[in-house]
């Protein structure tokens, strides 16, 4: 497949990831939920590592052969996992505030982030469509500000607004960190995804054995829902097959993560309609303008 196929099919299982996100952490203790969520998706991963050193010819026949990494790799895979598991305290926190119906398109806007980033760490240069799709996507989160008033939710002060903006941020710091990691350091898109698995599900147990569990009295009761599996099984799916199309040469950062981000359109049809969230029709129209706004960011 093509590093855009590829793309695309990651999108489709990042949508089903948010709605399974959103039903997770909804009144629930958000740093167990994610510290969960990471352990789940570390324990599906587990059986590609033994595999790999049991039967390395089936694991690679099979594209999920886990290699040796020197300390230098392993330093460098930690510090994504850094970087990913401060995005998913923020978003997470932010998500079980928001609507996921205002919270998935805001989540949307990555691409411009990793845009500028790519433009002044790998000199891609955007075009005038690009520009233009800048300007879209500016609108019409704009007219989803206008929106969100409507269900007090004012995006200037409202401060998980303002978190998932930064997490969307850090987000996109990851997209072009990833790019660094598999097409300059060279590191095998599977073998990534497996330590990186590992390191998140250690970082978030540390801060919930931190943070959490002294003062757990005092914070929401954690509370097991099936739908963490589905969170960590989704993310797994998504993540392999975005690793595989940035790896593949030539793939352009800022476009795998443009059509990375089209998961919206899942999250805001089965995410909106599964919360029973309103002014979905209004929502809809800004929608389409963030659409096509990443849609002109494509070259």
């Amino acid at each position: 497949m093509t590093w855009l196929t590829l793309s695309i099919l990651s999108a489709l299982f990042l949508g089903l990831y948010d709605v399974a996100k959103k039903a997770s952490v909804d009144r629930n203790a958000v740093l167990v939920v994610l510290f969960a969520c990471s352990t789940v998706g570390f324990l599906l991963v587990v059986p590609t590592y033994f595999l790999s050193q049991y039967s390395p010819a089936l694991a690679l026949k099979m594209g999920v052969l886990i290699t040796p990494l020197s300390l230098v790799a392993h330093g460098l895979v930690l510090f994504k996992a850094a970087i990913v598991t401060l995005s998913w305290v923020l978003t997470f926190f932010a998500l079980k505030a928001l609507p996921i119906s205002l919270a998935a398109p805001v989540r949307a806007s990555s691409p411009l982030f990793t845009l500028f980033g790519a433009i002044a760490f790998f000199g891609e240069r955007p075009s005038l469509q690009q520009w233009l799709g800048i300007l879209v996507t500016l609108a019409a989160y704009f007219a989803f500000s206008v929106i969100g008033r409507a269900e007090g939710i004012h995006f200037g002060r409202n401060r998980w607004v303002w978190l998932l903006f930064s997490g969307t941020l850090v987000g996109a710091v990851s997209g072009l960190y990833d790019k660094h990691l598999l097409q300059t350091a060279g590191l095998p898109a599977m073998t990534m995804q497996f330590w990186f698995t590992f390191y998140n599900a250690v970082l978030q147990g540390l801060i919930v054995f931190t943070l959490w569990w002294p003062s757990r009295a005092r914070y929401e009761p954690f509370q097991w829902r099936w739908s963490i599996v589905g969170v960590a099984a989704l993310l797994l799916l998504a993540d392999a097959l975005y690793f595989k199309a940035l790896a593949i040469p030539g793939a352009l950062v800022s476009v795998v993560s443009t059509l990375r981000r089209t998961n919206v359109v899942i999250s805001f049809a089965v995410g909106g309609l599964a919360f029973h969230e309103r002014y979905r029709s209004r929502k809809a129209f800004a929608l389409l303008g963030v659409l096509a706004g990443l849609f002109l960011l494509l070259k």
